[in-house]
């Protein structure tokens, strides 16, 4: 929830800028609703790609306050967040109702990016891959090989995003490897070595190289760090190639 409408075009102004040369790392803002026609203008032919923050799985209806994946699809995005940690901790958002919006992104073209982890007081009591599995099997539910294969998964440590702490590129591989194994074992080694997982919490320049150096870490999901024009464009040039990530 930050940036008006001037804000917001300023920053998406300033990235277009500062990234238009960058080829090989895929590029995707997801603004706030209130700006997503404004910003689909600014980024419109460039190599920025547009995303929702969350969406409801229905198409229409009496749903106050919430926004549809068609009305998504109408404002130029390509992609939505759905499961943030923000989304399951202050609204109660469940792993069925993020299934539901998975399948709504799905069916209409959204690639859905779908957030999984866990708190400090999980991660303290080691029920890391009690949580993950739980999250990543049951949020992503019934999904065929061809819909999973068409989903991003991030994870992200609640107890990393806004903090300043950041898991070590060690404890975020070893997750990353973790969800990669659960793949492997519900579809196929084929699905799991081709998903894209990201890791999300207090990314930051200095450290996103380091990150995405690991084998199973594929990119990030940049919080507070997106809202500063050369702070993300950092991250995005700082980005490890090793798989043309």
């Amino acid at each position: 929830m930050n940036k008006t409408t001037t804000e917001a075009i300023e920053l998406a102004n300033g990235l277009t800028r500062e990234l238009y040369k960058i080829e090989d790392v895929q590029i995707v803002v997801c603004p706030p609703f209130t700006v997503l026609e404004e910003i689909s203008e600014v980024i419109y032919e460039s190599n920025i790609k547009l995303g929702g923050q969350n969406m409801h799985w229905q198409d229409s209806g009496a749903f106050t306050g919430e926004i549809s994946a068609p009305m998504l699809k109408d404002m130029g995005c390509e992609f939505v967040i759905l499961g943030h940690s923000e989304r399951r901790q202050f609204f109660f958002e469940t792993n069925e109702t993020v299934n539901k919006k998975v399948r709504a992104a799905l069916k209409h073209n959204l690639t859905p990016i779908v957030c999984v982890g866990e708190t400090l007081q999980e991660r303290e009591a080691n029920k890391t891959f009690d949580v993950i599995k739980d999250h990543v099997y049951n949020s992503l539910i019934d999904l065929s090989e061809e819909e999973i294969q068409k989903t991003i998964i991030a994870y992200e440590p609640v107890w990393a995003i806004g903090t300043g702490k950041t898991a070590t590129p060690e404890q975020a591989q070893e997750v990353h490897q973790y969800i990669r194994e659960l793949l492997e074992k519900r579809y196929s080694k084929e699905v799991a070595e081709n998903i894209v997982i990201q890791y999300g919490g207090s990314v930051k320049p200095e450290n996103i190289r380091e990150l995405t150096s690991k084998k199973d870490i594929d990119g990030a999901l940049v919080g507070g760090a997106s809202l500063d024009v050369k702070t993300f464009a950092d991250i995005v040039r700082n980005t490890s190639l090793k798989k043309g990530a």
